[in-house]
């Protein structure tokens, strides 16, 4: 075996190893687009909503006496790299989440950059770790076709096991109507960001 061949070799056994940690880690390797600057509040807010696929959304859980109530679930706004900024959810009525949402639609979802692997070995409560909360109504999505389409899209592109769920369990497509932002993405507390500075900014 001449050197070239065995360093080849080498490079991708480290390669596996680092694909294989990553998978472990529950990260993945490759975001499609580049981290923005922290001070772009809206653009950096929308880059960390479109590179995540998972987050904690809260619903008021009036059978435990109006106690908030936190669910890890996964979600798309839209490709990763056209992201349209409006989580949306696929969640059956089985679930506490979706059945509370149905009789109070307050609701919060938090994201941390934490689980898309660019905050390195810095601890997630770290400012410089970026965490976002939108906080807003949680809906059935059933009256555009339109949005419907482009929320299925969404969802089983970056989610193709979801296709495949029992129909039987009532899945439905759900959206956050977002009214406020807290998103802290370096030292100084929350950045100033308007849910219109939000929605407007270009991917």
């Amino acid at each position: 075996m001449n050197i070239n061949r065995a360093a080849l070799i080498l490079l991708s056994l480290l390669f596996l190893l680092g694909f294989f940690q990553e998978s472990v880690d529950g990260r993945p390797l490759l975001q499609s687009l580049s981290r923005p600057k922290p001070d772009d509040a809206a653009l950096f807010a929308r880059w960390l909503v479109s590179q995540s696929s998972w987050g904690v959304l809260n619903t008021i859980a009036s059978d435990m006496g109006g106690a908030p109530f936190g669910n890890v679930v996964s979600f798309s706004d839209g490709s990763p790299d056209k992201g349209r900024g409006i989580p949306y959810f696929y969640l059956t009525t089985l679930d506490p989440t979706a059945r509370n949402a149905l009789k109070d639609q307050r609701s919060s979802f938090t994201i941390s950059e934490y689980a898309i692997g660019t905050c390195g070995k810095t601890d997630p409560e770290n400012p410089s770790c970026a965490k976002i909360t939108l906080v807003g109504k949680l809906k059935v999505v059933n009256g555009d076709p339109k949005e419907t389409s482009f929320a299925q899209t969404a969802l089983f592109t970056k989610h193709p096991e979801m296709e495949g769920w029992p129909k039987g369990h009532n899945f439905q497509i759900f959206k956050l109507e977002i009214e406020e932002i807290f998103m802290i993405n370096w030292f100084g507390g929350p950045k100033p960001l308007t849910v219109d500075q939000y929605l407007k900014v270009k991917m």
